[in-house]
């Protein structure tokens, strides 16, 4: 039989385990509530773009284009590459922070005609933001917005003008501009690194992703042109999401 004194150290020895064990699993369950805290800190601290993106889109709608995309033109001359595209991106003039993009930025050499993109009516000159010298035009439930152009804007009988003289253009708020009229230059005017236009798009105060527009102007153009081109409803659709809350960059 174990003497009164072995069963004692036995116990002890049963107990002091137990202890270590249930020690173990608190200082385990300890760890693994410190990373899964310090992963969602470094979620939110350093978002990925796909995230961001994420947060911003809510709702989705449908952009329409009623007599087809053809009546629509390719907003610059001179065309070089797509230098940056819509959506979240780190800032583009140097930092870590992410920024929401508006646009599509179109990259042409300076002084290059920047062209209406679709008819309407000027609601906006500017020269005093991030934005640079810029246009926005109203067609419909479509607003269309030109940065970094050359010129500067000046007041004339209570009017506002665009005017960039060395490319003989003048554009004012009230005026109404057909598709493909020039409408100014490529600059280099607000925050910019390189002549390039800045172009946004937004559909009933929404904005849109300027290259799926041009997705389905180009998915448009005629193998053989015909007098009297026919679309279904679906080619003159493009699918948006709710975005009127998005911060803009500004640029």
């Amino acid at each position: 039989m174990l003497s009164s004194e072995n069963t004692d150290k036995n116990w002890t020895h049963l107990i002091t385990l137990r202890r270590s064990k249930r020690r173990q699993k608190l200082i385990k369950s300890g760890a693994n509530l410190f990373i899964l805290g310090l992963s969602l800190a470094l979620i939110v601290l350093f978002p990925k773009s796909a995230s961001v993106q994420a947060k911003g889109y809510r709702t989705q709608r449908v952009a329409t284009a009623s007599t087809g995309w053809q009546a629509a033109s390719f907003p610059v001359e001179n065309f070089r590459a797509y230098t940056s595209p819509f959506g979240y991106r780190r800032s583009a003039t140097g930092g870590s922070n992410w920024e929401f993009h508006s646009g599509l930025d179109i990259a042409a050499p300076q002084g290059s005609y920047i062209r209406n993109w679709w008819g309407g009516t000027v609601v906006k000159v500017s020269d005093r933001t991030a934005c640079g010298t810029q246009v926005t035009i109203q067609s419909g439930q479509w607003q269309h917005t030109y940065c970094h152009m050359e010129g500067n804007v000046e007041t004339a009988n209570g009017i506002r003008n665009m005017i960039d003289r060395p490319g003989g253009i003048q554009i004012w708020e009230g005026q109404q501009i057909p598709a493909g009229a020039r409408i100014g230059r490529v600059g280099m005017t607000g925050r910019t690194t390189g002549p390039h236009l800045h172009w946004g798009l937004k559909y009933a105060g929404n904005y849109v992703d300027p290259t799926m527009v041009l997705r389905a102007m180009f998915s448009q153009q005629p193998v053989a042109r015909q007098s009297k081109p026919q679309f279904t409803r679906q080619q003159t659709q493009i699918k948006i999401e709710e975005s009127k809350y998005i911060r803009d960059a500004g640029y």
